[in-house]
């Protein structure tokens, strides 16, 4: 089975469809047995086009049940903004305002009545099938020798018992353990300027909304390589 994982889209709906394109020339080329595609979460927020890559992103599973989306902390804060708006420090903070303007909204968070007003219209302006995306997204999956999820795993803590919220949210605890794991963690969520390969992990989060550079590791066997889309 060959495996792209790709790291933190964050609105990049143009880096998105070119990895996506990348991928498609790729299998079509080599026409490997199998195949998965799993983006590593962080879908909306501080891009300019959240709604488009949920909108891809919906309509690609669809059709597809080997395109795979994970969940991240991003994608959960949007969601905790859609069915609360008083719990919106997230979403507010690292990037709402983008990922309205991307449904053609203005967020306006001077007041409370302007906000719920705010929230009603994002609901209204929100396919279902966006909503129903982001309810689904899994927290991590597993293949052959390689763990995925957005964050990353809890030293000491079997893969299968590991917290929603550590996949989604863990750093330090994990980013500097220096032992192995279970299995080698795929992960995004702490941006780096570039890929970073280290014994039990590998970190394909390349800043893609500051810098145009969506990156994805590929796992092909006994070959592993990266997979780069500049916008």
């Amino acid at each position: 089975m060959r495996i792209y994982a790709i790291g933190d889209v964050h609105g990049r709906f143009d880096c998105l469809t070119k990895m996506h394109g990348l991928i498609a020339a790729e299998i079509a080329r080599d026409a490997p047995r199998d195949w998965r595609v799993i983006h590593l979460g962080d879908y909306v927020d501080r891009g300019p086009q959240s709604a488009e890559v949920l909108d891809l992103l919906a309509n690609a599973r669809a059709h597809d049940p080997r395109m795979i989306a994970l969940m991240g902390n991003h994608d959960e804060g949007f969601l905790d903004f859609l069915a609360d708006p008083a719990d919106a420090s997230l979403f507010i903070d690292y990037g709402g305002f983008d990922t309205a303007a991307s449904y053609g909204l203005v967020l306006d968070t001077s007041d409370r009545d302007a906000l719920f007003e705010s929230h009603r219209q994002l609901l209204a302006a929100m396919p279902e099938s966006h909503l129903l995306l982001l309810r689904d997204l899994q927290r991590s999956v597993s293949f052959g020798d390689f763990f995925f999820c957005h964050a990353g795993v809890r030293p000491g803590v079997p893969l299968d018992e590991q917290s929603p919220h550590d996949l989604i949210w863990i750093r330090r605890e994990f980013l500097h353990h220096p032992g192995l794991f279970e299995k080698v963690v795929v992960h995004g969520h702490t941006p780096h300027h570039e890929p970073e390969v280290m014994p039990n992990r590998v970190n394909v989060d390349t800043l893609a909304y500051d810098s145009g550079t969506l990156t994805a590791l590929v796992v092909d066997g006994r070959e592993k390589r990266f997979l780069v889309a500049r916008a």
